[in-house]
């Protein structure tokens, strides 16, 4: 296991929750300008350092806790639970969690990255992004085009298990695209499928992040609600058997009874 990066986070029995902290004046008032100037200046500046090589792992997590902070400075409490669950998890593994905003995008890098390798299944076009393009080719992702099912299924399979072997923990959502509500219907088992094929067990997450907003024109980047909560939980490992239904359904309740939880 890894030492994880003194700046980082502290978890306190696999949990972290932000402390109380004054918000300024101009956050207050706007929220959303207070943070999105945060953004780019975090995006730029790591975009910066991967096109020219100078971004790994560390610099990854670096920089994801700087948006987690960045979210916190505009009054966001962020709530972190189960790290435990897969700090002390030999071997890599499939987290399988449900998709609200970007934040969870921006924001597990930092949870996770310090005790496993991880990268992300993700959306041919963010790998096509203006700037952050660098920061997200850098991390080795696998791509797919969400047009074509089958296409994807082989792409993650191949890709997937590549990865897997070679000890990179991999993070996927299974929703055919980010909403604010979980419908078990569009959850579908590519992740299960995935962590069959290559022997690994699944970590569930549930996760709540509609304070940063799907935006109308730029669907990234919508509004900052600092009366939102963000949640994120992590359930306890699944090893895959049979056809893995089982443990299907095992996940959507555990996300489903989660959201449930945070209102």
């Amino acid at each position: 296991m890894r030492k994880i990066n003194l700046e980082g986070l502290l978890f306190k029995n696999g949990s972290y929750e932000t402390s109380l902290n004054k918000v300024s004046l101009l956050a207050k008032i706007a929220p959303s300008f207070s943070f999105y100037s945060k953004l780019l200046s975090i995006v730029f500046k790591s975009s910066y350092k991967a096109k020219h090589s100078l971004y790994g792992n560390a610099e990854w997590s670096e920089s994801s806790l700087d948006v987690l902070h960045a979210l916190e400075y505009v009054g966001i409490k962020i709530e972190i639970t189960g790290v435990d669950y897969f700090k002390n998890l030999e071997g890599p593994c499939v987290f399988i969690g449900n998709h609200m905003s970007t934040l969870e995008t921006f924001v597990l890098p930092t949870i996770i990255e310090p005790f496993k390798d991880v990268t992300f299944v993700v959306k041919k076009s963010l790998v096509e992004y203006p700037v952050f393009k660098y920061v997200m080719r850098s991390r080795d992702p696998i791509t797919v085009g969400r047009t074509n099912p089958r296409d994807d299924l082989k792409v993650v399979m191949e890709g997937g298990v590549q990865r897997l072997k070679s000890g990179r923990s991999i993070i996927i959502f299974p929703q055919t695209t980010r909403t604010t509500f979980f419908n078990p219907k569009s959850f579908n088992t590519i992740g299960i499928k995935l962590a069959h094929k290559a022997n690994v067990p699944v970590v569930p997450i549930a996760l709540k992040t509609d304070a940063w907003g799907n935006g109308k024109y730029l669907k990234d980047f919508g509004k900052i609600n600092p009366s939102k909560k963000v949640h994120f939980a992590f359930g306890e490992p699944l090893w895959i058997k049979d056809r893995g239904a089982e443990e299907h359904e095992k996940i959507i309740e555990f996300i489903s009874s989660k959201l449930e939880e945070m209102g």
